[in-house]
């Protein structure tokens, strides 16, 4: 399992607006314009194949993010309103080194009970009681959406790549 890296801390827009640049830097550097790139940039990077998958996800889950020894796969339910964000924020996870679960144990077949189980008011309090998972889905959620609105800007300008550096220089 790997150790995470997000911090007992309140949440951070200059954190997420780091990694997003850091993020569109890397980008930049291997001419990546759509998101799908930016993706197997970051994986070339980190030197950590990232899978992109899809997959019957259980109700209400829209991406997951397993994790291997060797590569990271983030599963995209089949029926998404909005891939993209959902890629993004899967991504985010992953840039920020979130707490995810080895791949064995959220595969587990979803019984009646487990669905219950999730779906009980027990089960939602306790997700909300705990700090650490709900700064992680801030973040990731947060990152989707400015990674979404960066790659928009500079998709829209024209040569993508060449906007990236331009708003780069400019901070």
């Amino acid at each position: 399992m790997s150790e995470s890296k997000t911090q007992n801390s309140s949440r951070s827009y200059r954190r997420v607006a780091a990694a997003v640049d850091a993020v569109c830097a890397v980008a930049a550097d291997s001419d990546a314009t759509t998101l799908d790139e930016v993706v197997a940039s970051i994986a070339s990077e980190r030197r950590r194949h990232i899978e992109i998958a899809s997959a019957q996800l259980g109700p209400g889950v829209c991406g997951q993010r397993r994790f291997y020894p060797d590569r990271d796969v983030i599963v995209l339910a089949t029926a998404l309103p909005s891939r993209d964000h959902t890629l993004a924020h899967e991504l985010g996870h992953i840039v920020f080194d979130h707490d995810g679960a080895p791949a064995e144990e959220v595969t587990l077949e979803a019984t009646d009970d487990l669905i219950a189980y999730m779906l009980s008011q027990r089960a939602h309090q306790q997700i909300m009681e705990d700090g650490a998972d709900e700064l992680a889905e801030w973040e990731a959620e947060t990152f989707a959406a400015m990674l979404m609105t960066r790659l928009r800007v500079f998709n829209s300008r024209g040569a993508g790549v060449s906007v990236l550096r331009f708003d780069e220089a400019l901070g």
